[in-house]
């Protein structure tokens, strides 16, 4: 019986999993694998959270029939996924397919999915509007120093920005900071990303950070700069910096165990402080993705309040100008998600056959998280790496070859 699928191509390694062939050798060694299959399993099962990968991880479907009965995906198209996958770029990479909660498929070249927490570019974001929808949620019940919904008023929560560099900053909302609408330093500009809190802040003297591109909530400018702000607000909500924040709030809560955080410093009076930058795994990636898909549970406990998972299903706000940047239909953007089926084939993005329901990030180098809550599918893929890459295709091919 042929128990694991594994192919060579100078050095990668692609599979359908691991862990079953262990199961199936004792089980044939003790008699019991002699005569007609056991029935497989239902195929859906909502009340399962996988362990954290120190005790075993999630569970995965390595033979054919299994792949396509339990996990409810057609083998074939995902050996073509595989390859297609191999052939997209020539960075190492880590990629993972889940389906009604089995990893199909799993893909790595060089990367470990399991422990190589290499930058995630741009997916941070997602993470830290979710991180911030908790921190929203926990102020709202009394239980961090300051209360905050993300209808409130950023710069209220980013004291180090004081006096503000351009008077229309105190008018940005915490849910402009994550829609791309706020007019904080829009890639659009040039302008670094990374650099002090001072330079971050507008307080360096650089007229890019210093004013705003657009009065908020006017136009739409993709920023980086606006979700380093996010990360301060959560610190001043909660009394706890970021990245502390998040690990306990819900890296831990989900069974995450590798990740590294990015710091700028700053002067005397603001400090060092976490950016939301972030490094992780791809299958670590992949939890987050599946408690979204889950309606923000984890087991019995909600961990990613409902209304977070309900509303980053539309767009977040009402501007309909293209993007400043890249000229994407804004739609696109949500609380830190994106809406991938919102894509105009005009602007060199093209959503179709990916359902409407699916949220995405993708991040620069081929970094990608996504949850389709119709099709119970998660997808992610991380290479550390910059660049472009086609991020749409990969999400169409894997809901292409659900059953």
């Amino acid at each position: 019986m042929k128990t694991k699928r594994m192919h060579a191509w100078f050095g990668h390694r692609c599979r359908f999993g691991r862990g079953a062939w262990m199961i199936l050798l004792p089980c044939m060694w003790l008699g019991v694998g002699a005569g007609p299959a056991p029935p497989l399993p239902l195929a859906s099962d909502s009340a399962y959270y996988p362990p954290p990968e120190s005790a075993g991880g999630w569970r995965v479907l390595d033979q054919a029939d299994a792949i396509r009965e339990r996990g409810g995906m057609d083998p074939d198209k995902l050996d073509a996924l595989g390859a297609w996958l191999r052939a997209s770029d020539n960075r190492n990479f880590a990629a993972v397919v889940i389906r009604q909660g089995h990893i199909v498929l799993e893909v790595e070249r060089g990367n470990s999915s399991k422990t190589d927490a290499r930058r995630v570019a741009s997916v941070s974001k997602a993470v830290c509007a979710t991180v911030l929808a908790i921190a929203s949620e926990r102020s709202q019940q009394g239980l961090t120093p300051r209360r905050m919904s993300f209808e409130d008023r950023a710069f209220d929560f980013i004291p180090w920005a004081s006096p503000l560099s351009d008077a229309r900053k105190a008018a940005i909302t915490v849910r402009q900071l994550f829609n791309h609408t706020s007019g904080l330093c829009p890639e659009a500009t040039g302008a670094p990303n990374d650099g002090t809190w001072e330079y971050v802040l507008g307080l360096s003297g650089d007229p890019r950070t210093a004013r705003l591109a657009f009065d908020p909530g006017t136009a739409c400018g993709y920023s980086t700069h606006a979700l380093h702000h996010a990360a301060l607000v959560c610190e001043t909500v909660t009394g706890t910096p970021y990245d502390q924040f998040a690990i306990d709030a819900l890296f831990r809560p989900l069974g995450i165990e590798h990740w590294w955080f990015q710091f700028f410093e700053g002067g005397e009076r603001i400090g060092r402080h976490t950016t939301h930058g972030l490094g992780m795994p791809a299958r670590d990636l992949a939890r987050i993705a599946y408690c979204m898909l889950r309606g923000g549970k984890w087991g019995e406990k909600q961990i990613i309040p409902a209304w977070f998972v309900h509303q980053t299903a539309a767009p977040t706000h009402t501007v309909k100008s293209p993007e400043l940047r890249w000229k994407l239909n804004p739609q696109v953007f949500s609380h830190g998600w994106e809406l991938p089926a919102r894509h105009d084939p005009a602007t060199g993005r093209n959503g179709a056959g990916i359902p409407a329901d699916a949220r995405c990030k993708p991040g620069s180098g081929g970094q990608f998280i996504a949850f389709v809550p119709s099709l119970d599918l998660v997808v992610t893929r991380q290479t550390g790496s910059s660049g472009d890459w086609a991020y749409e295709e990969y999400l169409r091919r894997a809901c292409a070859a659900c059953r």
